[in-house]
């Protein structure tokens, strides 16, 4: 066995996914999310809720309006039965602790002032990027895998606004052709999309107790990184392919366990490939399933991997694996089992779910069925 193996053996207690709330460009709620991913349904579409006239992109996954990102996140919550308490509390959810992933500008100081005085609940705010929501997570199921927590909230949320629009259309970051191609021939960048997610994370005995049922069980998590370049990440994917094994080892599962990998899959040139070249290193005999949702709701920023757990938790519930929409013609160097067409029956045993982020952060997280 490994020293990784060993340090990282699989967890003490189940970490249970007891509920989870979701906004997204295909409305609210879970079923509404998994079943517009299963669609195949791409929800680009002319933004509306700002100007874009001066920027060569104009297209983002939005919901309608202009929604207040702390309205949706108490939405998400409350949805996710995050507001309730823990089982056995006679408060509410009082002085409960909240990981929250915010984008980290000036807006994040108030807009978690506002959860919290709206919820009681005492945000903890992650900014790193777009591994800052699946950070929370492997910090959630820490606390509760090793006994020190029975139940812990993590949110996130993103709505696409005109500054941070501005500065990827500038980078050119975006997808002039309005449309995310992950892992294609051809792809041209990301596009940005709505996200509000709660997420409630319990040990069995706490969902137990509280006369709840599982949706999901998160099996394993790590986090690397690679601190290759302030923007690219390493093209080898060396950081990522870390954050499987390390996640795998956790797990105490080897890579034939996977069934499918939610991928990071931006559309990016570079980091399609960075992260194509990771999973062969994980899987050397050939990649499980591969799609990225992205190609459908588009990249919630920090928000992204919450996102992105709750699509594998629906879709491992539907027994169905989502399509990577927007793929043109195979890229040699991205020799992946992508799932195209139409969306794939299976049943996996663990679904994987990777982000990646500015400055080589990598992030992996084990999904099994409830």
């Amino acid at each position: 066995m490994t020293p990784t193996a060993l340090r990282n053996g699989p967890p003490r207690r189940a970490v249970l996914v007891g509920g989870i709330g979701v906004r997204s460009a295909f409305g609210a709620g879970l079923d509404a999310l998994t079943d517009g991913v299963l669609a195949g349904r791409a929800a680009f579409a002319p933004v509306q809720r700002f100007r874009t006239t001066a920027h060569r992109a104009d297209r983002a996954a939005t919901g309608p309006g202009s929604p207040r990102l702390a309205d949706q996140l108490v939405a998400v919550l409350a949805e996710a039965g995050a507001l309730s308490g823990p089982a056995g509390s006679e408060q509410p959810c009082t002085e409960e602790e909240l990981l929250l992933a915010l984008h980290g500008d000036r807006r994040a100081g108030p807009v978690a002032a506002e959860v919290a005085e709206r919820t009681g609940l005492r945000p903890r705010v992650y900014t790193g990027a777009c591994v800052a929501a699946s950070t929370a997570v492997a910090d959630a199921a820490a606390l509760i895998a090793s006994g020190r927590r029975e139940r812990v909230l993590v949110a996130a949320g993103y709505l696409v606004e005109p500054d941070t629009f501005a500065v990827f259309d500038a980078g050119r970051a975006l997808a002039g052709d309005g449309a995310v191609r992950p892992f294609s021939l051809g792809r041209k960048g990301m596009l940005l999309g709505d996200a509000a997610v709660a997420v409630v994370l319990e040990s069995a005995p706490a969902l137990r107790r509280r006369g709840g049922r599982a949706l999901a069980r998160i099996a394993g998590w790590a986090r690397t990184g690679d601190a290759f370049h302030v923007c690219r990440p390493h093209p080898d994917g060396t950081g990522l392919a870390r954050a499987v094994h390390d996640a795998l080892a956790r797990a105490g599962a080897g890579p034939d366990a996977v069934g499918y990998v939610n991928a990071n899959g931006a559309g990016s040139k570079l980091g399609d490939l960075a992260e194509a070249a990771a999973l062969r290193a994980v899987f050397p005999s050939g990649t499980p399933p591969v799609s990225s949702t992205k190609s459908v709701h588009g990249h919630a920023l920090e928000a992204s991997a919450l996102l992105e757990l709750a699509v594998t938790v629906g879709t491992l519930r539907a027994g169905s694996l989502p399509v990577n929409a927007g793929w043109q013609a195979p890229d040699p160097d991205c020799p992946l089992d992508l799932v195209l067409d139409r969306p794939r029956p299976a049943s996996p045993a663990l679904a994987l779910t990777v982000n990646a982020a500015f400055g080589g952060a990598n992030t992996a997280l084990l999904v099994a069925p409830a």
